[in-house]
Protein backbone atom coordinates (compact mmCIF):
# COMPACT_ATOMS: atom_id res chain seq x y z
CA UNK A 1 0.00 0.00 0.00
CA UNK A 2 1.34 3.96 -0.47
CA UNK A 3 0.41 6.84 1.03
CA UNK A 4 0.61 10.31 -0.01
CA UNK A 5 3.98 12.32 0.28
CA UNK A 6 2.38 15.51 1.27
CA UNK A 7 5.91 17.04 2.34
CA UNK A 8 6.87 16.60 -1.22
CA UNK A 9 4.20 18.55 -2.63
CA UNK A 10 2.60 21.58 -0.77
CA UNK A 11 5.95 22.11 1.75
CA UNK A 12 8.15 22.46 -1.11
CA UNK A 13 6.31 25.62 -2.56
CA UNK A 14 7.93 28.07 -0.46
CA UNK A 15 11.25 27.29 -2.62
CA UNK A 16 11.86 29.56 -5.13
CA UNK A 17 14.61 27.65 -6.82
CA UNK A 18 13.50 24.17 -6.40
CA UNK A 19 11.75 22.45 -9.07
CA UNK A 20 8.47 21.17 -8.53
CA UNK A 21 6.31 19.04 -10.30
CA UNK A 22 2.84 19.85 -11.11
CA UNK A 23 -0.47 17.89 -12.57
CA UNK A 24 -3.29 19.85 -15.08
CA UNK A 25 -6.50 18.42 -15.82
CA UNK A 26 -7.72 20.57 -19.26
CA UNK A 27 -11.29 20.67 -19.94
CA UNK A 28 -11.45 18.57 -22.29
CA UNK A 29 -8.27 17.74 -24.81
CA UNK A 30 -5.11 19.02 -24.34
CA UNK A 31 -4.65 21.99 -26.72
CA UNK A 32 -2.10 21.53 -29.83
CA UNK A 33 -0.48 24.54 -28.52
CA UNK A 34 -0.01 23.14 -25.10
CA UNK A 35 3.73 23.05 -24.49
CA UNK A 36 3.66 27.22 -25.26
CA UNK A 37 1.11 27.69 -22.83
CA UNK A 38 2.62 25.75 -20.26
CA UNK A 39 6.38 27.63 -21.27
CA UNK A 40 4.85 30.77 -21.26
CA UNK A 41 3.81 29.76 -17.73
CA UNK A 42 7.20 29.34 -16.49
CA UNK A 43 6.92 25.63 -16.83
CA UNK A 44 8.09 22.83 -18.85
CA UNK A 45 6.20 19.49 -19.66
CA UNK A 46 7.06 16.25 -18.37
CA UNK A 47 4.43 14.08 -19.46
CA UNK A 48 1.75 14.41 -21.95
CA UNK A 49 -1.66 11.92 -21.20
CA UNK A 50 -3.84 13.02 -24.27
CA UNK A 51 -5.89 9.93 -23.41
CA UNK A 52 -7.08 12.00 -20.38
CA UNK A 53 -6.64 15.48 -20.77
CA UNK A 54 -3.72 15.81 -18.59
CA UNK A 55 0.10 16.39 -18.33
CA UNK A 56 2.64 16.28 -15.55
CA UNK A 57 4.63 19.47 -15.65
CA UNK A 58 7.50 21.25 -13.98
CA UNK A 59 8.61 24.62 -12.91
CA UNK A 60 10.69 25.96 -10.41
CA UNK A 61 8.58 29.70 -10.28
CA UNK A 62 6.58 30.06 -7.34
CA UNK A 63 4.17 31.99 -9.10
CA UNK A 64 3.21 28.91 -11.77
CA UNK A 65 0.14 28.14 -10.49
CA UNK A 66 -1.55 31.16 -10.43
CA UNK A 67 0.00 31.85 -14.06
CA UNK A 68 -2.23 28.82 -15.09
CA UNK A 69 -5.26 30.18 -14.15
CA UNK A 70 -5.18 32.43 -16.62
CA UNK A 71 -5.17 29.88 -19.22
CA UNK A 72 -9.04 29.48 -19.73
CA UNK A 73 -8.76 25.64 -21.15
CA UNK A 74 -7.34 24.57 -17.37
CA UNK A 75 -9.77 23.09 -15.26
CA UNK A 76 -7.52 22.55 -12.42
CA UNK A 77 -3.82 22.46 -11.69
CA UNK A 78 -1.75 21.51 -8.20
CA UNK A 79 1.40 20.47 -6.94
CA UNK A 80 1.21 16.48 -7.97
CA UNK A 81 0.59 13.96 -5.23
CA UNK A 82 3.51 11.50 -5.18
CA UNK A 83 2.94 7.73 -3.51
CA UNK A 84 5.00 5.86 -1.44
CA UNK A 85 5.18 1.44 -1.29
CA UNK A 86 4.63 1.78 2.71
CA UNK A 87 3.38 -2.02 3.32
CA UNK A 88 6.43 -2.17 5.86
CA UNK A 89 6.06 0.75 7.59
CA UNK A 90 4.46 -0.96 10.55
CA UNK A 91 7.02 -3.98 10.22
CA UNK A 92 10.32 -3.17 11.68
CA UNK A 93 13.31 -5.47 11.12
CA UNK A 94 14.24 -5.72 14.67
CA UNK A 95 14.30 -8.29 17.30
CA UNK A 96 10.61 -7.86 17.78
CA UNK A 97 8.59 -10.75 16.00
CA UNK A 98 10.60 -14.23 14.87
CA UNK A 99 10.95 -15.13 11.80
CA UNK A 100 9.85 -17.97 10.42
CA UNK A 101 12.09 -20.94 9.63
CA UNK A 102 10.25 -24.02 9.66
CA UNK A 103 9.06 -23.41 6.18
CA UNK A 104 11.45 -25.69 4.25
CA UNK A 105 13.63 -23.53 1.60
CA UNK A 106 12.33 -24.04 -2.48
CA UNK A 107 15.24 -26.72 -3.09
CA UNK A 108 14.00 -28.85 -0.70
CA UNK A 109 9.82 -28.81 -1.25
CA UNK A 110 7.90 -29.42 -4.26
CA UNK A 111 4.74 -27.43 -3.35
CA UNK A 112 3.98 -24.79 -0.79
CA UNK A 113 0.38 -25.35 -1.29
CA UNK A 114 -0.30 -26.23 2.44
CA UNK A 115 1.10 -22.92 3.61
CA UNK A 116 -1.21 -21.21 1.35
CA UNK A 117 -4.21 -20.65 3.37
CA UNK A 118 -4.77 -17.69 1.31
CA UNK A 119 -5.11 -18.99 -1.66
CA UNK A 120 -7.31 -22.31 -0.35
CA UNK A 121 -9.93 -19.84 0.82
CA UNK A 122 -10.83 -18.29 -2.30
CA UNK A 123 -10.01 -21.30 -4.13
CA UNK A 124 -11.93 -23.69 -1.72
CA UNK A 125 -8.94 -25.83 -1.43
CA UNK A 126 -8.13 -25.68 -4.87
CA UNK A 127 -11.38 -26.53 -6.26
CA UNK A 128 -11.99 -24.27 -8.69
CA UNK A 129 -8.72 -25.50 -10.82
CA UNK A 130 -10.72 -28.36 -11.89
CA UNK A 131 -13.14 -25.73 -13.07
CA UNK A 132 -11.01 -23.23 -14.52
CA UNK A 133 -7.41 -22.17 -14.02
CA UNK A 134 -7.44 -18.96 -16.60
CA UNK A 135 -5.82 -21.06 -19.50
CA UNK A 136 -5.88 -23.94 -21.69
CA UNK A 137 -2.80 -26.42 -22.90
CA UNK A 138 -1.96 -26.10 -26.38
CA UNK A 139 -0.83 -29.20 -28.25
CA UNK A 140 2.85 -28.16 -28.08
CA UNK A 141 2.60 -27.82 -24.00
CA UNK A 142 2.79 -23.73 -23.65
CA UNK A 143 -0.47 -22.17 -22.24
CA UNK A 144 -2.85 -20.15 -24.43
CA UNK A 145 -4.03 -17.58 -21.71
CA UNK A 146 -7.71 -16.85 -21.82
CA UNK A 147 -7.67 -13.83 -19.63
CA UNK A 148 -4.65 -11.51 -18.65
CA UNK A 149 -4.83 -9.65 -15.64
CA UNK A 150 -1.91 -5.99 -15.47
CA UNK A 151 -0.49 -5.43 -12.25
CA UNK A 152 0.73 -1.85 -11.71
CA UNK A 153 3.06 -1.65 -8.80
CA UNK A 154 7.24 -2.27 -8.45
CA UNK A 155 7.30 -4.58 -11.40
CA UNK A 156 8.46 -8.10 -11.34
CA UNK A 157 10.79 -10.96 -11.95
CA UNK A 158 10.12 -12.18 -15.18
CA UNK A 159 12.60 -14.80 -15.16
CA UNK A 160 10.79 -16.13 -11.32
CA UNK A 161 10.48 -20.04 -11.55
CA UNK A 162 6.55 -19.67 -10.68
CA UNK A 163 5.79 -16.55 -12.86
CA UNK A 164 7.95 -17.12 -15.91
CA UNK A 165 5.46 -19.07 -18.25
CA UNK A 166 2.70 -16.45 -17.20
CA UNK A 167 5.03 -13.55 -17.63
CA UNK A 168 3.44 -11.78 -21.36
CA UNK A 169 6.09 -8.40 -21.07
CA UNK A 170 4.85 -5.04 -19.88
CA UNK A 171 6.19 -1.46 -19.39
CA UNK A 172 8.19 0.60 -17.25
CA UNK A 173 6.70 4.06 -16.17
CA UNK A 174 9.80 5.39 -14.40
CA UNK A 175 11.92 7.94 -16.28
CA UNK A 176 15.62 8.10 -16.07
CA UNK A 177 17.84 9.99 -13.58
CA UNK A 178 15.66 8.78 -10.46
CA UNK A 179 18.66 6.81 -9.22
CA UNK A 180 21.93 5.35 -10.90
CA UNK A 181 19.93 1.72 -11.91
CA UNK A 182 16.94 4.06 -13.83
CA UNK A 183 17.89 4.59 -17.61
CA UNK A 184 14.49 5.19 -18.88
CA UNK A 185 14.43 1.85 -20.77
CA UNK A 186 11.05 1.21 -21.74
CA UNK A 187 11.02 -2.52 -20.96
CA UNK A 188 12.64 -2.48 -17.57
CA UNK A 189 10.12 -3.75 -14.80
CA UNK A 190 12.86 -5.73 -13.04
CA UNK A 191 11.31 -5.48 -9.46
CA UNK A 192 13.41 -3.22 -6.98
CA UNK A 193 11.59 -3.84 -4.28
CA UNK A 194 9.77 -7.12 -4.26
CA UNK A 195 6.26 -6.10 -3.71
CA UNK A 196 4.99 -6.40 -7.25
CA UNK A 197 6.55 -9.90 -7.49
CA UNK A 198 4.65 -10.91 -4.62
CA UNK A 199 1.73 -9.48 -5.82
CA UNK A 200 1.94 -11.12 -9.22
CA UNK A 201 2.40 -14.33 -7.43
CA UNK A 202 -1.18 -14.00 -5.64
CA UNK A 203 -2.78 -13.68 -8.67
CA UNK A 204 -0.89 -15.94 -11.23
CA UNK A 205 1.79 -18.28 -10.02
CA UNK A 206 2.13 -21.82 -11.19
CA UNK A 207 4.77 -23.60 -9.61
CA UNK A 208 5.49 -24.24 -5.86
CA UNK A 209 3.42 -21.82 -5.01
CA UNK A 210 -0.06 -21.40 -6.66
CA UNK A 211 -2.56 -18.18 -7.79
CA UNK A 212 -6.08 -17.88 -7.84
CA UNK A 213 -5.47 -18.82 -11.64
CA UNK A 214 -2.45 -20.19 -12.42
CA UNK A 215 -2.66 -20.13 -16.18
CA UNK A 216 -3.34 -16.30 -16.34
CA UNK A 217 -1.44 -14.49 -18.35
CA UNK A 218 0.20 -11.40 -16.21
CA UNK A 219 1.80 -8.16 -17.79
CA UNK A 220 3.97 -5.93 -15.45
CA UNK A 221 3.77 -1.91 -15.55
CA UNK A 222 6.35 -0.60 -12.95
CA UNK A 223 5.34 2.31 -11.71
CA UNK A 224 7.67 2.46 -8.20
CA UNK A 225 11.80 2.72 -8.43
CA UNK A 226 13.93 1.24 -5.46
CA UNK A 227 13.25 3.41 -2.49
CA UNK A 228 11.55 6.14 -4.16
CA UNK A 229 7.77 6.94 -4.89
CA UNK A 230 5.28 7.11 -7.60
CA UNK A 231 3.96 10.60 -8.63
CA UNK A 232 -0.01 10.06 -9.82
CA UNK A 233 1.21 11.01 -13.47
CA UNK A 234 2.90 7.63 -13.89
CA UNK A 235 0.45 5.91 -12.26
CA UNK A 236 -2.84 7.06 -14.49
CA UNK A 237 0.00 6.74 -17.45
CA UNK A 238 0.23 3.09 -16.66
CA UNK A 239 -3.96 2.20 -16.17
CA UNK A 240 -4.27 4.21 -19.65
CA UNK A 241 -1.03 1.97 -21.17
CA UNK A 242 -2.86 -1.47 -19.73
CA UNK A 243 -6.02 -0.86 -21.50
CA UNK A 244 -4.33 0.11 -24.63
CA UNK A 245 -2.70 -3.17 -24.31
CA UNK A 246 -6.11 -4.87 -23.98
CA UNK A 247 -5.82 -6.67 -20.45
CA UNK A 248 -9.00 -8.08 -18.49
CA UNK A 249 -8.18 -6.61 -15.56
CA UNK A 250 -6.32 -4.44 -13.77
CA UNK A 251 -4.58 -4.58 -9.97
CA UNK A 252 -3.75 -1.92 -7.84
CA UNK A 253 -2.08 -2.45 -4.64
CA UNK A 254 -1.99 0.99 -4.24
CA UNK A 255 -3.62 3.71 -2.32
CA UNK A 256 -3.22 7.02 -0.54
CA UNK A 257 -4.80 10.26 0.33
CA UNK A 258 -5.83 13.59 -2.20
CA UNK A 259 -6.63 16.59 -0.17
CA UNK A 260 -9.71 19.01 -1.35
CA UNK A 261 -8.17 22.01 0.73
CA UNK A 262 -5.53 21.87 2.93
CA UNK A 263 -3.00 24.81 4.51
CA UNK A 264 0.42 25.43 4.20
CA UNK A 265 2.15 28.47 5.71
CA UNK A 266 -1.20 30.02 5.37
CA UNK A 267 -1.78 29.20 1.64
CA UNK A 268 -4.55 27.45 0.80
CA UNK A 269 -3.77 23.99 -1.61
CA UNK A 270 -6.04 21.23 -3.25
CA UNK A 271 -5.61 18.14 -5.16
CA UNK A 272 -8.57 18.67 -7.68
CA UNK A 273 -6.03 17.93 -10.44
CA UNK A 274 -5.26 14.36 -9.09
CA UNK A 275 -8.66 13.17 -8.52
CA UNK A 276 -9.80 14.62 -11.92
CA UNK A 277 -7.40 12.75 -13.78
CA UNK A 278 -7.74 9.30 -11.70
CA UNK A 279 -11.05 9.57 -12.61
CA UNK A 280 -10.49 9.75 -16.19
CA UNK A 281 -7.73 6.89 -16.38
CA UNK A 282 -10.66 4.81 -14.35
CA UNK A 283 -12.83 5.39 -16.58
CA UNK A 284 -10.66 5.43 -19.67
CA UNK A 285 -10.04 1.63 -18.66
CA UNK A 286 -13.59 0.94 -17.82
CA UNK A 287 -14.78 1.87 -21.07
CA UNK A 288 -12.06 -0.72 -22.91
CA UNK A 289 -14.11 -3.38 -21.17
CA UNK A 290 -11.32 -3.34 -17.90
CA UNK A 291 -11.92 -4.56 -14.53
CA UNK A 292 -10.20 -2.64 -12.34
CA UNK A 293 -9.15 -3.63 -8.38
CA UNK A 294 -7.82 -1.69 -5.85
CA UNK A 295 -6.20 -2.58 -2.13
CA UNK A 296 -8.29 -0.48 0.54
CA UNK A 297 -5.65 0.72 2.20
CA UNK A 298 -3.74 0.00 5.79
CA UNK A 299 -4.53 3.12 8.09
CA UNK A 300 -7.29 1.13 10.35
CA UNK A 301 -9.58 4.09 9.00
CA UNK A 302 -13.60 3.98 8.42
CA UNK A 303 -13.44 5.39 5.36
CA UNK A 304 -16.89 6.63 5.97
CA UNK A 305 -16.42 8.94 8.91
CA UNK A 306 -14.17 12.38 7.02
CA UNK A 307 -13.37 13.39 10.67
CA UNK A 308 -11.41 10.11 11.54
CA UNK A 309 -10.00 10.63 8.11
CA UNK A 310 -8.73 14.45 8.73
CA UNK A 311 -8.03 14.20 12.27
CA UNK A 312 -5.48 11.25 11.22
CA UNK A 313 -4.25 13.27 8.26
CA UNK A 314 -3.09 15.91 10.64
CA UNK A 315 -1.78 13.70 13.36
CA UNK A 316 0.42 12.27 10.59
CA UNK A 317 1.51 15.26 8.98
CA UNK A 318 0.81 18.35 10.96
CA UNK A 319 4.57 18.34 12.12
CA UNK A 320 5.16 19.55 8.78
CA UNK A 321 3.58 22.43 8.70
CA UNK A 322 0.33 20.91 7.28
CA UNK A 323 -2.93 21.54 8.09
CA UNK A 324 -5.77 19.66 6.71
CA UNK A 325 -9.79 20.62 6.77
CA UNK A 326 -11.15 18.09 4.11
CA UNK A 327 -12.89 16.40 2.35
CA UNK A 328 -10.50 13.84 1.44
CA UNK A 329 -10.55 11.06 -1.10
CA UNK A 330 -8.89 7.68 -0.82
CA UNK A 331 -7.18 6.88 -4.28
CA UNK A 332 -8.12 4.52 -6.25
CA UNK A 333 -10.02 2.79 -3.98
CA UNK A 334 -12.99 5.89 -3.67
CA UNK A 335 -13.31 6.66 -7.60
CA UNK A 336 -15.95 5.18 -9.18
CA UNK A 337 -15.11 1.75 -11.68
CA UNK A 338 -12.83 0.24 -9.08
CA UNK A 339 -13.58 -2.85 -6.91
CA UNK A 340 -12.07 -1.72 -3.58
CA UNK A 341 -10.70 -4.33 -1.10
CA UNK A 342 -10.23 -5.02 2.96
CA UNK A 343 -8.39 -7.52 3.96
CA UNK A 344 -9.28 -10.44 5.99
CA UNK A 345 -7.56 -12.94 7.74
CA UNK A 346 -6.89 -16.39 8.90
CA UNK A 347 -8.26 -16.82 12.07
CA UNK A 348 -11.73 -15.31 12.01
CA UNK A 349 -14.59 -14.76 10.23
CA UNK A 350 -15.85 -11.78 11.95
CA UNK A 351 -12.91 -9.69 12.31
CA UNK A 352 -10.52 -7.90 9.55
CA UNK A 353 -6.72 -7.23 9.73
CA UNK A 354 -5.85 -4.95 12.24
CA UNK A 355 -4.29 -2.74 9.48
CA UNK A 356 -7.41 -2.67 6.96
CA UNK A 357 -9.56 0.73 6.47
CA UNK A 358 -12.77 -0.51 6.21
CA UNK A 359 -16.62 1.62 5.46
CA UNK A 360 -19.77 0.60 4.73
CA UNK A 361 -19.52 2.88 1.22
CA UNK A 362 -16.18 2.30 0.53
CA UNK A 363 -15.81 -1.62 0.84
CA UNK A 364 -17.18 -3.85 -1.81
CA UNK A 365 -15.51 -7.01 -0.84
CA UNK A 366 -12.45 -8.92 1.27
CA UNK A 367 -10.03 -10.70 0.22
CA UNK A 368 -7.58 -12.75 2.48
CA UNK A 369 -4.32 -10.23 3.08
CA UNK A 370 -3.05 -11.60 6.28
CA UNK A 371 -1.95 -10.30 9.61
CA UNK A 372 0.32 -10.81 13.04
CA UNK A 373 -2.46 -14.08 14.14
CA UNK A 374 -4.96 -13.50 17.16
CA UNK A 375 -2.27 -13.22 19.76
CA UNK A 376 -1.15 -10.06 18.39
CA UNK A 377 -4.36 -8.74 17.51
CA UNK A 378 -5.42 -9.25 21.10
CA UNK A 379 -2.33 -7.78 22.69
CA UNK A 380 -0.57 -5.25 20.25
CA UNK A 381 2.68 -6.53 21.48
CA UNK A 382 5.13 -6.94 18.61
CA UNK A 383 7.12 -9.96 20.32
CA UNK A 384 3.27 -11.54 19.93
CA UNK A 385 3.77 -11.47 16.30
CA UNK A 386 3.12 -14.40 14.32
CA UNK A 387 4.44 -14.49 10.97
CA UNK A 388 2.64 -18.18 9.70
CA UNK A 389 -0.54 -16.04 9.92
CA UNK A 390 0.60 -14.13 6.51
CA UNK A 391 0.59 -14.64 2.78
CA UNK A 392 3.35 -16.62 1.44
CA UNK A 393 3.77 -15.97 -2.55
CA UNK A 394 6.55 -15.60 -5.07
CA UNK A 395 9.53 -13.15 -4.39
CA UNK A 396 12.04 -11.67 -6.35
CA UNK A 397 14.69 -14.83 -6.27
CA UNK A 398 17.76 -11.66 -6.26
CA UNK A 399 16.90 -10.01 -3.48
CA UNK A 400 17.38 -10.59 0.24
CA UNK A 401 15.06 -12.56 1.82
CA UNK A 402 11.96 -10.44 3.34
CA UNK A 403 12.71 -10.48 7.18
CA UNK A 404 9.43 -12.82 8.02
CA UNK A 405 11.47 -15.81 7.10
CA UNK A 406 14.58 -17.14 6.29
CA UNK A 407 13.04 -17.97 2.85
CA UNK A 408 14.74 -17.30 -0.35
CA UNK A 409 12.63 -16.98 -3.95
CA UNK A 410 9.22 -16.62 -1.33
CA UNK A 411 8.46 -14.54 0.95
CA UNK A 412 5.57 -13.92 3.94
CA UNK A 413 3.96 -10.58 3.48
CA UNK A 414 0.84 -8.79 4.91
CA UNK A 415 -1.40 -5.79 3.74
CA UNK A 416 -4.51 -4.77 1.76
CA UNK A 417 -1.81 -4.80 -0.89
CA UNK A 418 -1.96 -8.81 -0.49
CA UNK A 419 -5.12 -8.76 -0.59
CA UNK A 420 -6.41 -6.93 -3.64
CA UNK A 421 -4.59 -9.19 -5.96
CA UNK A 422 -6.36 -12.52 -4.77
CA UNK A 423 -9.77 -9.87 -5.87
CA UNK A 424 -8.45 -9.38 -8.99
CA UNK A 425 -7.23 -13.22 -9.51
CA UNK A 426 -10.45 -14.48 -9.36
CA UNK A 427 -12.14 -11.41 -11.65
CA UNK A 428 -9.55 -12.79 -14.19
CA UNK A 429 -10.91 -15.96 -13.64
CA UNK A 430 -13.86 -15.05 -14.00
CA UNK A 431 -13.56 -13.27 -17.44
CA UNK A 432 -11.53 -16.61 -18.72
CA UNK A 433 -14.44 -18.99 -18.08
CA UNK A 434 -16.73 -15.85 -19.22
CA UNK A 435 -14.93 -13.40 -21.54
CA UNK A 436 -18.72 -11.98 -22.78
CA UNK A 437 -18.66 -9.98 -19.26
CA UNK A 438 -18.54 -6.13 -18.61
CA UNK A 439 -16.68 -4.90 -15.55
CA UNK A 440 -20.13 -4.65 -14.06
CA UNK A 441 -21.11 -8.05 -14.69
CA UNK A 442 -17.85 -9.49 -13.16
CA UNK A 443 -18.18 -6.80 -10.51
CA UNK A 444 -21.67 -8.09 -9.53
CA UNK A 445 -20.62 -11.93 -9.47
CA UNK A 446 -17.85 -11.03 -7.30
CA UNK A 447 -20.19 -9.85 -4.77
CA UNK A 448 -23.38 -12.44 -5.00
CA UNK A 449 -20.59 -15.01 -4.51
CA UNK A 450 -18.38 -13.57 -1.30
CA UNK A 451 -18.69 -15.62 1.56
CA UNK A 452 -21.07 -13.47 3.80
CA UNK A 453 -18.46 -12.73 7.04
CA UNK A 454 -19.28 -10.11 9.49
CA UNK A 455 -22.80 -9.14 10.02
CA UNK A 456 -25.22 -10.35 7.85
CA UNK A 457 -25.52 -9.21 4.21
CA UNK A 458 -23.13 -5.92 3.30
CA UNK A 459 -21.27 -4.69 6.14
CA UNK A 460 -18.44 -1.65 6.64
CA UNK A 461 -15.25 -4.60 7.44
CA UNK A 462 -15.93 -7.25 4.69
CA UNK A 463 -18.85 -5.28 2.09
CA UNK A 464 -20.41 -8.34 0.10
CA UNK A 465 -17.86 -10.84 1.58
CA UNK A 466 -14.74 -12.38 1.79
CA UNK A 467 -14.52 -13.35 -2.20
CA UNK A 468 -14.43 -16.80 -3.66
CA UNK A 469 -13.72 -18.38 -7.38
CA UNK A 470 -15.29 -21.31 -6.39
CA UNK A 471 -18.44 -20.12 -5.97
CA UNK A 472 -18.50 -17.60 -8.80
CA UNK A 473 -17.75 -20.52 -10.99
CA UNK A 474 -20.27 -22.66 -9.56
CA UNK A 475 -22.94 -19.58 -9.89
CA UNK A 476 -26.00 -20.01 -11.52
CA UNK A 477 -26.82 -16.73 -11.34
Amino acid sequence: MVGGNFSASAQAQGKEAQSKNYLVAFKQNIPANYESLIKNAGGTVVRALPEIGGLEVKSSQSSFLDNLKEISSIQAANLEVTHHLAYKENDPAAADGQPITDIPQPENINSYWKYQWDIQNVTNTGESYKLETGGTENSNGTVKHKAVVGVIDSGIDPNHPDLKANYLGGENFVPAGVDETEKGEASDVIDRDGHGTHVAGSIAANGKVKGVGPDLGIRSYRVFPANAGAPTAWIVDAIVASADDKVDVINMSIGGFDILKYYYEGNRYSDIADVLLWKRAIQYAVNKNVTVVAAGGNESLNLDDKKMVTDYLNQEYGDLGLTFRGPTVEVPGQIPGVITVSSSNKWSTDKIAFYSNYGNHFIDVAGPGGDNGPVYAETGDLNKRDFHYRALSTWPTYLEPYFTANLHNYALLHGTSMASPKVAGIAGVIKAAHPEYTPSQVEALIQQTAKDYGKPGQDALFGFGEANIYNALTSKK
